[in-house]
This record gives structure tokens, sequence and C-alpha cells, in this order.
């Protein structure tokens, strides 16, 4: 099941919405195998090149052993429903079972598609990382989701849970204010376009090989097992 509503937002996504905002101066699995090329050196006419850095660059630091033969890509929205759902009900089962084990890696990688207040949550979450936090304050992001569009991420409500998971807040939101990760943020959501996705949340499992899946929506443990399982076998 894939969040579409809003996709429109998506794609007109650019670095002035993102600076803009903060204290507001005031159910089938559908896997696809893709063919990754070379980073080409001179950009070519024609299509977007899919390239390993489409799936591996403008995204979170990783989460797990940088040296697992596996890597687990999810683009989502903080204010994503079904992201929302991935969050509660699989990834801490993945955590458990492959990334502390060592199997897997995880990146996050922002697929803003449905309002000002996901931008921000992302920049929330890039700040964050400058303190070397950005895992905890993504954690805190889907552990206080109501919905969307309802204020739940308002530019206030960021500003506490960078307070509540210890970072310092005026470094926090001088980032903020100064918009430091906006370009980040752009690349990312053009990483997502590139790769044609339509909602949130998507996931690309790249094994050890190079071999990558595509998988759409809020699968349930069982899915993204059946694909680990495979690639250790390699």
């Amino acid at each position: 099941m894939i969040h579409g509503p809003s996709l429109a937002i998506g794609g007109v996504i650019s670095a002035a919405v993102i600076i803009m905002v903060f204290f507001g101066f005031n159910g089938i699995t559908n896997q696809t195998e893709l063919i990754i090329e070379p980073s080409p050196t001179i950009q070519q006419a024609g299509p977007t090149q899919i390239t390993m850095n489409t799936f591996l660059a403008n995204g979170s630091p990783i989460l797990g052993d940088v040296n697992a033969p596996i890597t687990l890509i999810e683009f989502g929205d903080y204010q994503c429903h079904f992201c929302n759902v991935f969050f509660h009900s699989t990834e801490d089962d993945i955590l458990e079972k492959y990334v502390k084990t060592g199997k897997v890696k995880m990146i996050f990688k922002d697929y803003n598609i449905i309002g000002p207040d996901s931008v921000n949550a992302s920049h929330g979450a890039h700040c964050a990382n400058d303190q070397g936090l950005f895992w905890e304050y993504h954690d805190i992001l889907y552990s206080n989701w109501t919905g969307e569009n309802n204020g739940w991420a308002s530019s206030e409500n960021l500003a506490k849970f960078a307070q509540e998971i210890g970072l310092d807040l005026d470094k926090w939101s001088e980032c903020m204010i100064e918009g430091t990760h906006s370009q980040i943020i752009v690349a990312s959501n053009e990483d997502a376009r590139s790769l044609e996705l339509t909602g949130t949340p998507a996931f690309f499992v790249i094994g050890p090989d190079g071999k990558t899946t595509k998988l759409f929506g809020a699968q349930p443990l069982e899915v993204f097992e059946r694909i680990f399982e495979e690639e250790l076998k390699k």
C-alpha cells in the first residue's frame, strides 16, 4: 500500500520551500530488479542515469555495520501514514534480526510528498545528525506521529523533540533557521523522482552482488526476510 495523496507537492519541492519554513518567521509485493550503471563522468542527454549514488547518496548516516553485505534503503516522508506503520510494525524486527547481527545496514532518504511540515521534519533530522543523533530524531518523529498536516510536526514540536533527545538546542535551531541541509533534502527528492517512485514508503534492497530489489509500501517482516535470506545465500 503506497501513500498517493499530495504527490504533486513532491514534484515541486525546491530549496526555497525548504528554507522558508522553520519557526515561521514566526498489499502485494512489487519487486523489480534494477540495472545499476557506473556513474557517468559526463552528463548524458535523455533519461536520468540510475547509479549507485542514486540509492546511497543524500541520505542518513548508515545504521548498522558499514560492512554488512546487504543494504536496505527506505524513501520516506515523516508525515506518511504507511511509513509510520512500517516503523511501528516491522522496523524493530529488522533491526533486531538483521541490523544488530551485522547482516543488513540501513539508510533513510527523504521523499517529501505531503506538505511543508514533512520538509521541516526532514531538516530537523539532518540538523540532529550534525550532533550525531540522526536516528534518535528519526525515531522520535515517528513515535510522535498523529496524522498528516495536522500540526504534530510544527516548528514548536520539532524543537521540543530536539530538546527531548538531548540536542544542543541553540546549535540545532541555528541549523534549522539557516536551512543548512536544504540541498541534501532537495537532492534526495530528486533521487526519488529519478527512480520513478510514486509514493512512500518505498524500499530498495541491495545485495552483496549489487542486485537491487524494489519493494513498495509497509510490507510485513516476512517479505523482507525472504529477500534478505535469498541474498545472504550468495
